[in-house]
């Protein structure tokens, strides 16, 4: 248990790394570097092919080399230490595209590489590998996480407020690459347990494990979550003409996230995983449906449909990957090379979005910003709220059709 706050805190140094990556990006391409929403869907699927092939090979070195997660776990915090500031002083300029890339494959190799470790050693990190302590050690993991997001959301609102130029981004490299380092000297502890060790993974284990399955799921139920979170920002400030308050609504959303955690793990000890996550989703569903029919000017109901999607997305974080590493334990499998599957699984929901709604909103006519058409902000609205909507519900249907507790999670 003494090294639970620990893990937190490894957790918090990768999720203040993830939002600037799949939030703050795709504004700061836009304005900062004069880079079009489509390339900036183009450059985050390049990067996601980097990841077909890296994320993978990231979990098999990770097995194949046990004794070496202390190196891993620096050699990640490193990665991001360097990253972050090279990314947020850049300027617009010739080649910024392929500067851009550059850094980005560093970044996501990074990410990568701390994400991955740290949920193939799940079992490991937790008191003991049953069902209860590993979901109980996922809990700890996830606050650590939304702790993370909520930092990286306050920060920049906060340079900005004390004067930083370029909206607060180089200064927010900084403090991002100063995080890592700090963070991941604390929490070195943790990766002096020995790895619980395991079979070889293959397809025909993944399958009869009943992992396939959830991994699956995680890809589907990635998108509704990567579809908002590229569109958050275009979605409060220009569809519901609300500026200045997307920071303080991302870390509402957030919090709400972390304040559900302890309600998600508790419901799933008295339930079970599945009959939680079919309590969970539709309230997704319900924040989704709010935001579509949101008059501009409407904070109110906007942090409504914060405190409904986060709890949901709370859910989400704890229970998926729980399920999956309690599978691959009973299964008796090797948990890095599944989960660096599982991380590709979900990043490329993510760059899928993004290569999708993206283009789609540029060939609308919409310019972030701008003075925006109604076309243009009614694509905006239907990629936001309607697409995520119609995407979850094929989420839930997937969790209907998993097998009954006791047999699969």
């Amino acid at each position: 248990m003494m090294l639970y706050p620990r893990v937190s805190l490894y957790a918090l140094m990768l999720a203040a790394a993830g939002i600037p990556l799949y939030i703050h990006l795709p504004r700061f391409a836009s304005l900062n570097l004069g880079i079009g929403l489509g390339t900036v869907g183009a450059i985050l699927l390049l990067i996601r092919l980097v990841d077909l092939v890296q994320d993978p090979l990231i979990g098999w070195a990770i097995d194949r080399w046990p004794r070496a997660q202390t190196t891993f776990a620096i050699t990640a915090a490193l990665g991001l230490a360097t990253g972050f500031p090279l990314l947020f002083s850049l300027s617009a300029g010739p080649q910024v595209e392929a500067r851009v890339i550059a850094i980005l494959v560093l970044l996501f190799s990074s990410y990568s590489l701390g994400m991955i470790l740290l949920y193939a050693r799940s079992a490991t990190l937790a008191a003991t590998p049953a069902p209860r302590d590993v979901m109980t050690m996922a809990a700890y993991r996830e606050g650590g996480m939304l702790a993370g997001v909520v930092v990286a959301s306050i920060v920049p609102t906060l340079f900005v407020a004390m004067g930083a130029g370029a909206q607060g981004y180089p200064a927010f490299g900084l403090f991002l690459g100063a995080l890592a380092l700090v963070c991941a000297a604390i929490s070195l502890p943790i990766w002096q347990r020995h790895p619980v060790p395991g079979h070889p993974l293959s397809l025909a284990g993944l399958a009869r494990s009943g992992a396939m399955r959830l991994l699956v799921l995680a890809l589907v139920n990635s998108l509704p979550v990567a579809i908002t979170s590229t569109l958050f920002l275009f979605f409060v400030e220009d569809r519901l003409q609300l500026p200045g308050k997307a920071g303080p609504l991302l870390i509402l959303f957030f919090l709400s996230a972390g304040l559900s955690l302890p309600l998600w793990t508790g419901l799933s000890h008295r339930a079970g995983p599945k009959a939680t996550l079919l309590i969970a989703m539709p309230l997704a569903i319900l924040g989704f449906v709010g935001a579509a029919f949101l008059a501009p000017g409407n904070l109110v109901g906007f942090a409504l449909v914060c405190i409904a999607s986060g709890a949901a997305l709370g859910a989400d974080m704890v229970i998926l990957p729980a399920m999956f590493s309690v599978a691959l334990n009973r299964a008796g499998l090797e948990p890095s090379l599944a989960f660096g599957i599982w991380s590709f699984a979900g990043k490329l929901g993510l760059a899928l979005a993004a290569f999708l709604v993206l283009p789609l909103l540029e060939r609308n006519g919409f310019t972030p910003g701008a003075l925006n058409s109604a076309q243009a902000l009614t694509s905006l609205n239907i990629s936001y709220a309607v697409i995520p909507c119609i995407l979850k519900l094929g989420a839930i249907a997937l969790v209907l059709a998993l097998p009954s507790e006791g047999r699969s999670t």
